[in-house]
């Protein structure tokens, strides 16, 4: 089953929880004290349909000389592979000693390929773990094939090779983790089998701080037993569909960029920073406020699908502060 609980009902129970809950991973011998972590992030750049991705991604570039994070990283629907967007690449890759990639199911549109993303990006792989400061990012590749519930469209599935590798991955790590994938691991839009992903997570609820998605274009924050699920807005724009085509820019940029016009923009780029302190046991994700520019989805009568109903479809990634997992109290 799937235990999808409420902020709320999660602070209500987490004095009972932190009763009952055995020995935590990182309080047996051996393990040493762990420094902070902060990230810095952008999520749906989407430069192959959006005109000014560029210029939203030097206004991140920009904001995180002066937050100076630990890393940052992209969480997927980037920039195709390619060398049109070699500029946007290099320019990500160039911000920061440590640049980290997720691949994004639009990622390899147009003919682009993994190996591509490898090669140009600078991936090690598909999926991979990184070590920053004393924490294992845990990153995902949400766009496998071989999915006994696809019913079209873009693959959405973690296949049993990368879910072994998983497995085998928050047995090995020697610190606290947080898992990365484009695509939700719970909740709006989850990968098909995000049931078994989330019992794999869970499994390692002492050393799993927080899960963390892009794709949705929408922020927001869940919980499944107990572990933070968090989806960060994108950087550019709300999809609404052909249904509600219409003109937020100039002619010309709705000829040169036809996409445009099946979106609703934000004036401006949206990211954040994400900071872990082990001495408070909190997560805090910076806010970030922006505009729409033209209509925006309400105003085109936009029909929100049935699961999407609880969800705020605004231009901000809004800000927020709350507990490390009881299970994976982290030592400072």
């Amino acid at each position: 089953m799937n235990h999808i609980i409420s902020r709320r009902k999660f602070i209500r129970n987490s004095a009972v929880t932190c009763l009952t809950l055995s020995v935590p991973f990182f309080a047996k011998a051996g393990v040493r004290k762990t420094t902070g972590l902060s990230l810095g992030l952008i999520a749906d750049l989407h430069q192959d349909i959006i005109h000014d991705g560029y210029n939203r991604l030097q206004a991140f570039v920009k904001a995180m000389k002066k937050e100076k994070p630990d890393a940052i990283m992209q969480l997927g629907d980037f920039a195709y592979p390619g060398l049109k967007n070699k500029n946007v690449i290099d320019l990500f890759n160039n911000a920061h000693s440590t640049a980290l990639h997720v691949i994004g199911n639009h990622d390899t549109d147009s003919g682009h390929t993994y190996q591509q993303c490898r090669d140009i990006w600078g991936i090690p792989a598909d999926y991979y773990a990184k070590k920053v400061n004393d924490f294992w990012l845990i990153v995902l590749n949400g766009n496998d094939k071989g999915s006994p519930l696809y019913k079209g469209g873009y693959p959405s599935y973690i296949g049993e090779e990368q879910l072994n590798w998983l497995k085998n991955k928050l047995t090995e790590v020697d610190g606290p983790a947080i898992i990365v994938c484009h695509q939700p691991l719970a909740g709006v839009s989850a990968v098909d089998n995000a049931g078994e992903v989330q019992k794999l997570i869970s499994a390692a609820k002492d050393r799993v701080v927080l899960v963390l998605n892009g794709h949705t274009h929408i922020d927001s924050l869940l919980y499944v037993e107990d572990i933070p699920y968090l989806t960060i807005n994108s950087a550019s724009y709300f999809w609404v569909g052909e249904k509600y085509r219409h003109d937020s820019y100039t002619k010309e940029i709705h000829e040169s960029h036809k996409w445009i016009s099946s979106t609703c923009p934000y004036r401006d780029a949206l990211y954040t920073v994400l900071s872990i302190n082990p001495k408070k046991q909190r997560i805090e994700l910076k806010g970030k406020k922006s505009a729409w520019v033209g209509k925006s989805p309400e105003a085109l009568g936009y029909a929100l699908r049935t699961e999407l109903k609880d969800q705020k479809i605004v231009p901000e990634i809004i800000q927020k502060t709350f507990p490390v997992p009881q299970g994976a109290m982290i030592p400072f």
